[in-house]
Protein backbone atom coordinates (compact mmCIF):
# COMPACT_ATOMS: atom_id res chain seq x y z
CA UNK A 1 0.00 0.00 0.00
CA UNK A 2 1.52 3.64 -0.69
CA UNK A 3 0.67 6.85 0.02
CA UNK A 4 -2.76 8.29 -0.58
CA UNK A 5 -1.67 10.50 -3.29
CA UNK A 6 -0.07 7.38 -5.19
CA UNK A 7 -3.72 5.34 -3.68
CA UNK A 8 -5.35 8.40 -5.37
CA UNK A 9 -3.27 8.73 -8.95
CA UNK A 10 -4.63 6.18 -11.13
CA UNK A 11 -8.10 8.34 -10.09
CA UNK A 12 -6.68 11.64 -10.81
CA UNK A 13 -5.70 10.68 -14.00
CA UNK A 14 -8.92 9.33 -15.32
CA UNK A 15 -10.73 12.80 -14.45
CA UNK A 16 -7.92 14.98 -16.16
CA UNK A 17 -8.25 15.43 -19.31
CA UNK A 18 -5.34 17.69 -19.45
CA UNK A 19 -1.95 16.63 -18.94
CA UNK A 20 -0.94 16.88 -15.09
CA UNK A 21 2.79 18.40 -14.88
CA UNK A 22 4.62 19.01 -12.04
CA UNK A 23 7.09 22.19 -12.31
CA UNK A 24 9.99 23.08 -10.18
CA UNK A 25 11.42 27.00 -9.84
CA UNK A 26 13.75 27.04 -13.03
CA UNK A 27 10.74 27.54 -15.20
CA UNK A 28 9.93 31.11 -15.59
CA UNK A 29 6.25 31.67 -14.37
CA UNK A 30 5.52 33.75 -17.25
CA UNK A 31 5.80 29.94 -19.02
CA UNK A 32 4.12 28.27 -16.24
CA UNK A 33 1.14 30.66 -16.57
CA UNK A 34 1.14 30.31 -20.64
CA UNK A 35 1.02 26.48 -20.05
CA UNK A 36 -2.20 26.62 -17.90
CA UNK A 37 -3.74 29.24 -20.36
CA UNK A 38 -2.66 28.27 -23.58
CA UNK A 39 -2.33 24.47 -23.04
CA UNK A 40 -4.88 23.98 -20.86
CA UNK A 41 -2.02 21.50 -18.65
CA UNK A 42 -2.57 20.98 -15.08
CA UNK A 43 0.32 22.81 -13.44
CA UNK A 44 1.73 22.04 -10.09
CA UNK A 45 4.26 25.24 -10.08
CA UNK A 46 6.26 24.41 -6.96
CA UNK A 47 6.95 28.09 -6.43
CA UNK A 48 3.40 28.30 -5.43
CA UNK A 49 3.52 26.10 -2.23
CA UNK A 50 5.52 27.15 0.70
CA UNK A 51 6.52 23.54 1.44
CA UNK A 52 7.73 23.26 -2.01
CA UNK A 53 9.43 26.34 -3.22
CA UNK A 54 13.05 25.29 -1.17
CA UNK A 55 12.90 21.57 -1.37
CA UNK A 56 15.75 19.31 -3.34
CA UNK A 57 15.50 17.49 -6.64
CA UNK A 58 15.47 14.16 -5.07
CA UNK A 59 12.53 15.70 -3.61
CA UNK A 60 10.58 17.11 -6.71
CA UNK A 61 11.44 14.11 -8.66
CA UNK A 62 10.04 11.83 -5.39
CA UNK A 63 6.89 13.54 -5.51
CA UNK A 64 6.14 14.08 -8.95
CA UNK A 65 6.35 9.95 -9.12
CA UNK A 66 4.05 9.61 -6.08
CA UNK A 67 1.05 12.60 -7.67
CA UNK A 68 1.67 11.00 -10.87
CA UNK A 69 2.80 14.38 -12.81
CA UNK A 70 5.48 14.56 -15.51
CA UNK A 71 8.31 16.77 -13.99
CA UNK A 72 8.72 19.59 -16.55
CA UNK A 73 12.35 21.17 -15.51
CA UNK A 74 15.43 23.92 -17.50
CA UNK A 75 17.77 21.71 -14.93
CA UNK A 76 19.89 19.06 -16.52
CA UNK A 77 21.02 17.39 -13.46
CA UNK A 78 17.42 15.24 -13.82
CA UNK A 79 19.07 13.64 -16.30
CA UNK A 80 21.40 12.30 -14.19
CA UNK A 81 20.51 8.41 -13.81
CA UNK A 82 22.95 7.77 -11.03
CA UNK A 83 20.73 10.62 -8.97
CA UNK A 84 17.50 10.24 -10.82
CA UNK A 85 17.07 6.94 -11.65
CA UNK A 86 14.85 5.91 -14.54
CA UNK A 87 13.30 2.98 -13.04
CA UNK A 88 11.99 5.31 -10.61
CA UNK A 89 11.22 8.01 -12.81
CA UNK A 90 7.57 10.02 -12.71
CA UNK A 91 8.41 11.20 -16.35
CA UNK A 92 10.67 13.66 -16.92
CA UNK A 93 11.52 16.53 -19.72
CA UNK A 94 14.36 18.68 -19.74
CA UNK A 95 13.68 21.51 -21.77
CA UNK A 96 16.93 23.75 -23.33
CA UNK A 97 16.17 26.82 -24.60
CA UNK A 98 17.91 30.55 -24.77
CA UNK A 99 14.85 32.49 -23.78
CA UNK A 100 11.37 32.54 -22.67
CA UNK A 101 9.65 32.93 -26.22
CA UNK A 102 11.34 29.97 -27.39
CA UNK A 103 10.44 28.37 -24.31
CA UNK A 104 7.04 28.54 -25.08
CA UNK A 105 7.36 26.93 -28.39
CA UNK A 106 8.96 24.14 -27.59
CA UNK A 107 6.32 23.45 -24.24
CA UNK A 108 3.59 23.62 -27.30
CA UNK A 109 5.46 21.30 -29.39
CA UNK A 110 5.44 18.92 -26.50
CA UNK A 111 2.11 19.23 -26.04
CA UNK A 112 1.48 18.53 -29.76
CA UNK A 113 3.72 15.17 -30.00
CA UNK A 114 4.30 14.27 -26.12
CA UNK A 115 0.84 14.88 -24.70
CA UNK A 116 -0.92 14.45 -27.93
CA UNK A 117 -4.86 13.28 -27.20
CA UNK A 118 -3.48 9.41 -27.75
CA UNK A 119 -0.53 9.64 -25.34
CA UNK A 120 -2.81 11.58 -22.62
CA UNK A 121 -4.62 8.76 -21.51
CA UNK A 122 -1.18 7.62 -19.18
CA UNK A 123 1.34 9.54 -18.10
CA UNK A 124 3.40 9.05 -22.00
CA UNK A 125 7.07 9.60 -19.77
CA UNK A 126 6.72 7.38 -16.16
CA UNK A 127 9.93 5.39 -16.58
CA UNK A 128 11.34 7.15 -19.27
CA UNK A 129 13.42 10.65 -19.56
CA UNK A 130 13.51 13.79 -22.37
CA UNK A 131 15.51 16.08 -23.31
CA UNK A 132 14.15 18.96 -25.37
CA UNK A 133 16.26 21.89 -27.33
CA UNK A 134 15.07 24.12 -29.87
CA UNK A 135 16.50 22.06 -32.71
CA UNK A 136 13.05 20.21 -32.85
CA UNK A 137 11.52 23.35 -34.00
CA UNK A 138 13.37 24.34 -36.90
CA UNK A 139 14.39 20.38 -37.67
CA UNK A 140 17.89 20.92 -36.80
Amino acid sequence: MGTLASELQSIAQDLAAAPRVYVDANIPMGAVERMRRELAWDVLFVLEHEDLRRARDTDHFARALDLGRTLITLDRDFLDDRAFPITSSPGVIVCSAPDEALLVRLLHYIDHTVFSPVARAHPPLRGRKLSLTTDVLFGT
